[in-house]
């Protein structure tokens, strides 16, 4: 009796080749547009902070209290992605999104917004994009073939950075011509078409293990802690979060204190951020597959490195636009790159635990480092502290010699994998 041999993997389409699948196409359309919205929102909200305080750390608290929530609840949420029904969770969570803007709005309108009330509710955004996002990152392998993965992750990629783009100027115009309020209004309305494609979308019943939700979390931080690729990636991963925050925190406060800009201004610079990212995200696959992640990574560190300075001797709007296309390209070419090589190497029945603890550490990184950036800047000053995010992300090479990223198949999961779990 002869075994037979394993089929030969698809080739590998070509960028736009997700596009092919419906569901991933509507799914895309929606959350660009939802995430416009959500970028509209996070501007407004920084903009309004700058308004109502004078304190750095505060209006880099905005930028934390959308993230925290990933640090405290995104392994909870992982194991609920993991339990139930995918579609069902990020249903659920786009429509308490929704509700939170929709109260962010009112009570704007009501002029009943103070700073810790501010923080509070994009903390509650927080948490809805932290148990929806590992349902969504999980829900991908539901969408496309597994050859197209790699290209999925970068179109989504490319869907939020598009948002980046548009977002912070449609933001800036809003609140120019009619108010913060305004904006989040918009987001709120931005989460319907979301809600109505995943209401419409069916995708086939999964056989779904419910243990107990503290042994479920340890399965996932057994395997992924038990891995050395994905040690590694998470490693890697916390650092640059911890150094990279300190750009988007600190961005509105520069713009108003060290340009004297509007709040078109902060739009065209966090504009430009995006934009690098688009231009990024059309060919950072084709690049990583030419000189592997490690050696992108670092290039991409020293270009994020190099904004930092050039933002920090900045003078006007012009330099700190090449200085925000350059951070963007950086920014989403480091990203996708350690997405991609998490996915690939994380079983499917854990595998939104997996991307939850990624997002839980990156994110958390983020978190932590944006509140102590904005701390230290209220301490030694903005110039000073943009130079040293800088100083610490240089340092953060170093990794390379002792958290390599790692080799193209190295830990990489082919399915079916099992993974033992006892049921309730």
């Amino acid at each position: 009796m002869t075994t037979a041999s394993r089929p030969a993997p698809p080739p590998i389409g070509g960028a736009m080749a997700p596009f092919r699948n419906t569901v991933f196409r509507d799914i895309w359309i929606a959350n660009m547009l939802s995430s416009i919205g959500s970028v509209m929102q996070a501007v407004a909200a920084a903009w309004m902070m700058t308004e109502l305080t004078s304190s750095h750390m505060l209006v880099a608290l905005i930028q934390a209290s959308s993230v925290i929530p990933f640090l405290v609840l995104g392994v909870f949420a992982g194991v609920i992605a993991d339990a139930y029904d995918r579609r069902l969770v990020m249903l659920w969570a786009q429509v308490f999104m929704l509700a939170v803007s929709a109260v962010l709005s009112v009570m704007g309108y009501a002029q009943a917004i103070t700073p810790y009330s501010l923080i509070l509710l994009t903390l509650l955004v927080g948490l809805g994009n932290a148990l929806n996002a590992p349902a969504w990152q999980a829900s991908v392998r539901l969408q496309v073939d597994r050859a197209d993965l790699p290209q999925a992750i970068a179109l989504n990629s490319i869907a939020f950075n598009i948002a980046r783009s548009l977002g912070p100027a449609l933001g800036g115009i809003v609140i120019s011509l009619w108010s913060v309020n305004m904006a989040f209004a918009l987001n709120a309305i931005s989460y319907v078409a979301m809600i109505v494609v995943l209401m419409r979308w069916h995708p086939a019943e999964q056989d779904r293990m419910r243990a107990p939700i503290g042994s479920a979390i340890m399965v996932g931080l057994r395997f992924c802690f038990g891995s050395s690729p994905i040690v590694r990636i998470l490693l890697r991963g916390l650092v640059f979060g911890l150094g990279a925050a300190g750009f988007q925190g600190l961005l509105p406060v520069i713009v108003r204190q060290q340009f004297h800009g509007n709040q078109i201004g902060y739009g065209l610079v966090v504009g430009a951020f995006g934009a690098g990212s688009v231009l990024c995200a059309l060919w950072v696959g084709a690049v990583r597959r030419r000189i592997g992640s490690e050696n992108l990574i670092g290039l991409s560190t020293v270009l994020f490195a190099g904004s930092h300075m050039l933002l920090s001797v900045a003078h006007g709007l012009p330099i700190a636009l090449v200085a925000a296309m350059i951070a963007g390209v950086g920014w989403i070419a480091v990203l996708t790159s350690l997405n991609v090589a998490m996915q690939l190497r994380s079983p499917d029945a854990i595998l939104a635990r997996c991307m939850s603890i990624y997002q839980a550490v990156v994110f958390g990184g983020m978190a932590i480092g944006a509140w102590a950036w904005g701390a230290l800047a209220d301490q030694v000053g903005l110039v000073a502290t943009l130079r040293l995010s800088a100083l610490w992300l240089a340092v953060s090479l170093l990794l390379r010699l002792v958290a390599p990223m790692p080799a193209r198949d190295e830990g990489r999961i082919e399915p079916p994998v099992v993974i033992r779990e006892e049921p309730v």
